[in-house]
């Protein structure tokens, strides 16, 4: 299996939309309140991903050989890590892990000074626990979205 991790562009939204909105719906909104799905939902259309590219997020992705997006990771001002996901049939295999090492290190290279944040969904705490996140509050509710706030701080 040779995967390409490279910088995310604009004419990659709709797939990343696609792999985003696929996956929320299977593992993120069955932990959430049935109120928070659509915006969660919207929050990854192609219209909001397009204004997060071209604005102050920063995004690699995963392709396959057939240039498929079968993962993705998006970061906001290179320290909020948003979005991490990986396709069904490509989890297992080291790439979330890689993903984030990717999106890390873009950060750090743009002035972030080692400290991280994310809200893991809650079947997703284990892989950010990996990588060293710790929890910074119990789980919390937030107008039906239910998560974890994390945090990571790396000593440079």
């Amino acid at each position: 299996m040779s995967i390409t991790i490279r910088k995310a562009e604009l004419t990659d939204i709709k797939a990343i939309s696609e792999l985003l909105t696929h996956l929320t719906q299977k593992y993120v909104c069955p932990t959430c309140e049935p109120s928070i799905h659509q915006v969660l939902l919207q929050s990854m259309s192609e219209e909001n991903l397009h204004t997060y590219l071209t604005g102050n997020y920063f995004y690699m992705v995963a392709v396959s050989p057939k240039n498929n997006v079968v993962g993705v990771a998006g970061i906001r001002d290179y320290q909020h890590l948003l979005h991490l996901f990986i396709d069904d049939k490509y989890q297992g295999k080291g790439l979330s892990r890689t993903l984030w090492q990717a999106v890390k290190e873009v950060s750090l290279q743009n002035g972030n000074s080692g400290f991280f944040t994310t809200n893991s969904a809650l079947n997703a705490e284990k892989v950010y626990l990996k990588f060293g996140f710790k929890r910074v509050a119990d789980i919390r509710n937030r107008e039906g979205m239910i998560d974890i706030p994390m945090s990571l701080e790396i000593n440079q």
